[in-house]
């Protein structure tokens, strides 16, 4: 059997310190950001109304910043705008921790709004 090493060995017998241009570098594909900002913004959101579709991301990755794009739905009448700062707040440390990545932008956009059913019947309105 013979076994090979993949690290240089110094004169010592130890191994050497590898030069950190030689070293490589780890690149995270952007669909996995994405995937990490969608998880973070379907974690801030909590329960969807029903017949939404759970939020998605899109994300462009440029020298270890992730711009994000989260498109959500939401439930009417709703304080819209706290819960895309809480959106964005949850996606920029979950990239942060999750990928080590900064995130200069985070665009939440709307999809829709989900009216209560509850509200409507309540005052007496139909469709």
């Amino acid at each position: 059997m013979t076994t090979v090493s993949t690290g240089a060995v110094a004169a010592g017998g130890g191994p050497a310190a590898v030069v950190a241009g030689e070293r490589g570098a780890t690149r995270i594909a952007d669909r996995v950001v994405a995937k990490i900002a969608s998880q973070a913004a379907r974690e801030a959101i909590g329960s969807l109304p029903p017949g939404a579709s759970p939020p998605h991301a899109s994300v462009v990755v440029r020298h270890d910043a992730a711009r994000v794009r989260v498109h959500v739905e939401l439930d009417y009448p709703g304080d819209i705008g706290g819960r895309c700062r809480q959106v964005r707040r949850s996606v920029v440390d979950r990239v942060r921790e999750c990928a080590g990545m900064a995130v200069p932008e985070v665009v939440v956009q709307v999809e829709r709004l989900h009216p209560a059913a509850a509200s409507a019947s309540e005052h007496g309105r139909t469709r």
